[in-house]
């Protein structure tokens, strides 16, 4: 037993100030767990007894109470452990072919099982209803692991096939634009893609039968504006689906609305 210890579980320490404070840990089937850090000895033995209890009973993911000492991620740890055998530090509970991660108590997201290393070393982050990894640094959209664009808004560019908004499995996630510009829409004839570009406000560029025209028209557009004088951050479509000289073909011969010609940074002005 550490020499500082005098309570099971709970093990003194000291900031760099030499302020004590007292960490909570536990040993379950030869691995050891910090439970976290707390102000006072009693909370930190709490903290021990509650995640034996934990691992002992079977209580469930739906049992924790907020006034518990451990925190929701650590709960959710501890269960997948008990049933699963696996610890991760993120609150994931694993199961044949996908697994959950715990944003909250009253939001789990569903991922391919597939993609359980990827999130068993990711903490997802929200912020204004957007989901992130931070990787070296840097937030990511988790969209952009579908191909989903950052720009993309739901039920437009993409959709979840079962109506789960909190289900990211592979097969339930189905990108309906991929391109910027373009808005798939149901007319009498099936399918078409509009195409909209922005300048001051939305110009129609025209509706396409094929993805890959519509595609092509944006950036079309973009470079008429250009030509213009407009000199705006477009981003264009990249298309690799197709060989340089079919692009140029569909490029010369494509229809783009006339409007876009007389745009100018003059004619802007006077609207």
């Amino acid at each position: 037993m550490h020499k500082d210890q005098k309570l099971p579980g709970v093990f003194i320490a000291r900031k760099k100030d030499q302020t004590i404070y007292y960490r909570s840990s536990l040993t379950f089937h030869r691995k050891h767990i910090s439970l976290g850090s707390f102000d006072t000895m009693a909370k930190a033995h709490l903290a021990y007894r509650e995640g034996m209890s934990v691992l002992h009973t079977d209580c469930s993911i739906e049992d924790y109470h907020p006034l518990q000492l451990l925190s929701f991620d650590k709960w959710v740890s501890l269960i997948n452990y008990r049933d699963n055998g696996i610890y991760f530090a993120n609150p994931i509970y694993t199961r044949q072919n996908y697994f959950y991660y715990y944003l909250s108590p009253d939001m789990p997201l569903i991922f391919d099982i597939d993609d359980l290393f990827y999130y068993s070393s990711h903490k997802l982050m929200q912020r204004k209803g957007h989901l992130f990894v931070s990787d070296y640094g840097m937030q990511y959209n988790i969209l952009n692991r579908y191909g989903i664009k950052n720009y993309s808004v739901l039920n437009r560019d993409y959709r979840f096939a079962n109506g789960n908004p909190h289900d990211f499995r592979y097969e339930n996630i189905v990108i309906m634009n991929q391109f910027h510009g373009i808005t798939q829409i149901n007319t009498r004839d099936g399918i078409r893609y509009k195409v909209k570009i922005h300048v001051r406000s939305y110009y129609q560029v025209g509706v396409y039968k094929e993805e890959t025209q519509a595609a092509i028209a944006y950036n079309k557009a973009v470079d008429i504006l250009r030509q213009n004088g407009i000199h705006k951050n477009y981003a264009v479509n990249f298309i690799d689906t197709i060989s340089n000289l079919e692009y140029a073909e569909i490029y010369a011969t494509l229809p783009v609305s006339a409007k876009l010609y007389t745009l100018t940074p003059d004619t802007i002005k006077l609207k």
